[in-house]
């Protein structure tokens, strides 16, 4: 840990520890025979003889979190971010001066799983000269592999799952004091834990908020009900205060968040059933209710969004708050797999094609200009060519216009591991392709259409290095570059650009003459003083970065 010495003396001298960490040092400071539980004694016998180390008095931690993985492994690392920080602890750009490591895994891809192998393989070497580097695994992997990783790098000293993340100040107390490698990765199922990251995400125009947690679904690919649980859910009321908090910190755009994030249901009970809600339908939720509350109770909300719902849930009244609800942004993201209704059984999906074409074109009957993206997977247990050919069909159909598209990997734990594996590799990189091909050609042609047109964009911050651009979106989920605003302060405020190109993948765009007038200037900041360079003091660690955020 950060800025240790040598500790001599008896336990009483451990004032340092006192007021570091006063949940360990309430344990020590307990008498033994006022212990209550074998957990407690344990403790405190096993930190009856000093520590090797201990803290310098005035000396702050300091921690850095990568993230590997989807929109939910960056909101878990935000709200790690947040009980490190309430915690004491200061953030380190530059891992190699982090007392505190953490990395924050995705297991849904094998690629992702590969990734935090190298990391954690970089790392452990850099310990072997630096051991007082805590190195922590969380997230998914952390919850899949659990006792294994020790096994695995002898460099972990700390496995935690994504429901524990409340503990990692504690736990990490009680690596400082000299504790092994520690393993928690236990499911908060009675009593589910939701923790905010007010301070991290009201620090940017767009937020996300967690509304649930778990899946209960079973589809045979996925590894999320293994390592996220079951489906558990947050009270309405709790989310309106959270994003009311969020909006008055200037927060535009929230995004929910849950792995089939439109199954909500009020755990409170407090919803009003919505319209077009049928209580004999097996796919209705309370989603639809709690997006009309949110509209309902937080006016200054600009742009609502969610992401990932299931096709099942779908339903009339999800489609009728669509129809009814302007914050809504026109945008939705919903996964279909494939195409082919043979794969869709096997995958365990509960919907067939038609029922998909049938939801999707529903809810754009009622929305014509909404955009629809998709997840698809290629190269499925037992898919042929035929089949394959049946999601290119039904790509061009529903005219989605953007997909994530990956190739099968099995996955531990998950009912598709007992089919055969069948499918070659270079086949599935081959279908890949060919499917990246029709999407690039359903997102071009829609792109050159908007050449010309006006269109309303949230402008998130500053765009490429090296150009004087900001970056924004529309409600339709396209990325615009807003250019010819040098001077002008745009960040968290939505501007009426023109559209004057198309890229591969987005939008070039100049303010209208309106949005140029309303603007507001750019705050002058006087400049700082030039100082010559310091020199580095003896023994201080020069700034290395050696490990680069990524995704999986």
């Amino acid at each position: 840990m950060h800025a240790r010495r040598a500790c001599k003396g008896p336990r009483a001298a451990w004032t340092t520890e006192e007021r570091l960490f006063p949940a360990t040092a309430a344990i020590i400071a307990a008498p033994l025979a006022r212990c209550n539980s074998h957990e407690s004694k344990k403790r405190v016998r096993a930190l009856a003889a000093p520590p090797p180390f201990c803290y310098m008095s005035g000396a702050m931690p300091r921690y850095a979190i990568t993230t590997f993985g989807c929109q939910m492994n960056v909101h878990d690392s935000e709200r790690m971010h947040e009980v490190l920080r309430h915690a004491g602890y200061t953030e380190s750009d530059d891992p190699r001066a982090a007392d505190v490591v953490v990395l924050n895994t995705c297991s849904v891809r094998e690629k992702a799983e590969q990734k935090l192998l190298s990391e954690v393989g970089r790392l452990a070497k850099w310990k072997q000269t630096h051991p007082e580097m805590v190195l922590v695994v969380a997230g998914c992997v952390a919850q899949q592999e659990g006792e294994r990783l020790l096994t695995r790098s002898s460099g972990i000293d700390l496995v935690l799952g994504p429901d524990n993340i409340p503990e990692l100040p504690r736990l990490l107390d009680d690596i400082g004091l000299g504790a092994p490698p520690l393993v928690r990765t236990v499911f908060d199922l009675e009593a589910p834990r939701f923790l905010t990251a007010l301070s991290v995400a009201a620090s940017a125009p767009t937020a996300f908020v967690t509304i649930m947690k778990g899946c209960n679904e079973r589809c045979s690919f996925c590894i999320v009900p293994y390592t996220r649980g079951p489906e558990r859910y947050r009270p309405s009321a709790e989310l309106v205060a959270e994003i009311a908090g969020l909006v008055e910190a200037g927060v535009r755009e929230v995004t929910l968040l849950g792995q089939t994030v439109n199954s909500y249901r009020d755990p409170s009970s407090e919803l009003l059933r919505a319209p077009g809600a049928s209580p004999d339908d097996p796919d209705e939720s309370e989603f639809a209710a709690l997006l009309r509350r949110i509209a309902a109770e937080v006016p200054g909300l600009v742009r609502l969004r969610y992401t990932s719902p299931h096709p099942r849930h779908l339903t009339p009244s999800l489609i009728e708050a669509h129809a009814d609800l302007s914050v809504l942004a026109r945008h939705v993201h919903l996964p279909v797999q494939s195409g082919s209704d043979r794969i869709l059984k096997r995958m365990i999906r509960r919907y067939t094609r038609a029922e998909y074409v049938a939801r999707v074109g529903s809810l754009v009957a009622r929305l014509p200009d909404l955009s629809l993206s998709t997840d698809i997977i290629v190269g499925f247990p037992g898919e042929t060519e035929d089949d394959f050919a049946a999601t290119l069909s039904l790509v061009r159909e529903v005219g989605f216009r953007g997909l994530f598209g990956f190739k099968y990997s099995q996955r531990p734990y998950t009912p598709a591991r007992k089919l055969a594996d069948d499918v070659p590799e270079a086949e599935k990189s081959e279908r890949l392709a060919r499917l990246f091909e029709v999407s690039e050609e359903l997102l071009g042609a829609h792109l050159q259409g908007l050449v010309g047109s006006r269109q309303r964009v949230l402008v998130e911050g500053a765009g490429k290095e090296g150009t004087n651009a900001w970056s924004g979106r529309t409600e339709r989920n396209e990325i615009v570059h807003v250019a010819g605003a040098e001077g002008l302060d745009l960040r968290g405020t939505i501007v009426e650009v023109v559209i004057t190109r198309a890229n591969k993948h987005s939008l070039q765009a100049e303010l209208s003459d309106e949005a140029r007038a309303a603007a507001k200037p750019l705050p002058v900041v006087p400049a700082a003083p030039v100082d010559a360079p310091k020199p580095r003091a003896a023994g201080e660690r020069r700034s290395l970065p050696i490990v680069a955020a990524g995704g999986g």
